[in-house]
């Protein structure tokens, strides 16, 4: 299976907080992970955040940035050529979302558009899931 996360999802990989459970199960049993390339920016700056509201401590920061920093590379990164980013200013056009929730559902579809099996689309954002379902992306279902 190949599962591609949005940001907020990535992140509860890292950072322990409601939905991380869900995460793990889902990424354990994927056999791919795409994610948009600037998910690592995402990522970065929600880690920084964590440690900096008191949220994590410092040592567990330092863990949690190498552990992404190992991972990255097993990722599939879309990156973010010109065509994926004049879909994505499309896609929010069409579904009414932020920016970057539009780039991750337009690197989702990137993705799909080239596997003939399908992709499932994990996020925890409601606005971005209902679009992702009206673009006929499987979303993830809490696991059971």
């Amino acid at each position: 299976m190949i599962l591609y996360c949005d940001t907020s999802a990535l992140v509860k990989l890292y950072v322990e907080e409601s939905g991380s459970s869900r995460v793990r199960h889902w990424i354990d049993a994927a056999d791919v992970v795409g994610i948009a390339a600037i998910g690592y920016v995402e990522a970065k700056a929600a880690f920084a955040r964590a440690v900096h509201s008191g949220r994590v401590i410092r040592r567990m920061y330092r863990r949690m940035v190498e552990d992404f920093e190992a991972d990255w590379s097993r990722y599939l990164v879309v990156e973010l050529h010109e065509p994926v980013l004049r879909y994505a200013g499309r896609l929010a056009e069409r579904h009414r979302l932020r920016a970057y929730d539009a780039v991750h559902l337009a690197a989702a579809l990137q993705i799909q558009a080239h596997v003939p099996e399908g992709i499932t689309f994990l996020g925890f954002d409601d606005e971005l899931n209902r679009a992702a379902k009206a673009e006929r992306l499987m979303l993830a279902p809490p696991p059971s």
